[in-house]
């Protein structure tokens, strides 16, 4: 365990300005999102566009990390490079989804899940530290509905995420914990604020139970929204409220930094919400993005699988990346009010 190599990457991680890139989606995600602009799901199209995304002329202004796939850390970038050593060249740290995706909780009720992927995770962490990973990502997922969240799902996903921390803190690898609570329901903003509060009072004691220390690992949580069936969806300053309000009472100041996952909101709604937060005062962690389609979403639109549309496709990626970049410092606002005057 190397404590000045966590406490770097942790750090670089969350830098000022900066954000994380998860393109960590499963096969079985690129196609669903391939589908829908009408790219076949192959191999090659997935490195072709994933390299379309790394290989964007100053991004890294904006990213200081991106999460890869097992498939892609393994594939080569456009120069021949491996692409995690293709990443670091442009100073954007090379991150890894390393959990195996979710199950049904046994004797819980239908829909509630468990994320698995502990067994052999050693193993796994000791390979991706030599092929230049230097923090990881392990999702849980949080459903709300009418007998869900349990008490024994919460805290059968906490253990886990703790396990998890603390076999990349041992391989010298930072963690990066995701205990998302889905936006899918009708459920309302106060529900919502009640299940993330008590998600990471569960996670922290968790991770103290396992002896992880908080220095070295980033929170990527979701936002305290409304159920996305919900009729009243609370807006810009109450999302940013609640959710403020939960990471106070919950996470360590001691912590490096969190970061936000967009969990299916728009673009927009997601670059907002950060924006929001970030311009609070008193915060005692830097906050930032770690998105995946509220990055992704224009490019890929714009791309179609055609070789004509990678600059395209490029500036598109660029323009939400600077944008998000601006969010995370509170300066978002300000940029479309210069734009439009």
């Amino acid at each position: 365990m190397d404590k000045v190599l966590l406490s770097k990457t942790a750090a670089a991680m969350v830098a000022k300005g900066k954000g994380i890139l998860a393109a960590d989606e499963s096969s079985g995600t690129c196609e669903k999102r391939f589908k829908s602009v009408g790219v076949e799901c192959t191999e090659e199209n997935r490195r072709a566009y994933r390299n379309l995304l790394f290989s964007t002329a100053g991004v890294e202004q904006f990213l200081s990390g991106v999460i890869l796939f097992d498939e892609t850390a393994r594939q080569k970038a456009n120069d021949g490079a491996p692409i995690p050593e293709y990443l670091a060249g442009k100073g954007i740290i090379p991150g890894i989804k390393v959990d195996k995706g979710t199950v049904q909780l046994p004797l819980a009720a239908a829909g509630e899940l468990v994320t698995e992927g502990l067994d052999g995770l050693a193993k796994r962490l000791e390979e991706y530290f030599k092929m230049g990973c230097r923090f990881a990502k392990w999702r849980a997922v949080i459903t709300i509905g009418e007998n869900t969240p349990s008490h024994a799902g919460i805290y059968a996903n906490a253990h886990v995420l703790a396990r998890y921390a603390a076999a990349c803190q041992a391989a010298s690898i930072v963690p990066m914990i995701e205990p998302e609570v889905l936006l899918d329901g009708n459920h309302t903003a106060e529900r919502s604020e009640e299940v993330h509060e008590a998600t990471l009072r569960a996670t922290y004691a968790a991770l103290a139970a396992y002896n992880v220390p908080v220095e070295h690992l980033i929170l990527k949580t979701s936002m305290v929204v409304s159920g996305k069936d919900n009729p009243r969806q609370a807006g810009v300053d109450e999302v940013a409220e609640r959710t403020v309000r939960v990471l106070k009472r919950t996470v360590p100041a001691a912590q490096p930094g969190i970061v936000f996952l967009s969990g299916g909101q728009s673009d927009e709604a997601a670059t907002a919400h950060l924006n929001a937060m970030a311009a609070m005062k008193n915060l005692p962690w830097p906050l930032t993005f770690s998105y995946s389609r509220a990055l992704q979403n224009p490019a890929l639109k714009t791309w179609k699988g055609q070789a004509g549309n990678v600059a395209a496709a490029q500036k598109a990626f660029h323009h939400r990346a600077h944008m998000n970049g601006l969010a995370c410092q509170g300066k978002w606002k300000q940029e479309l009010e210069r734009q439009a005057a």
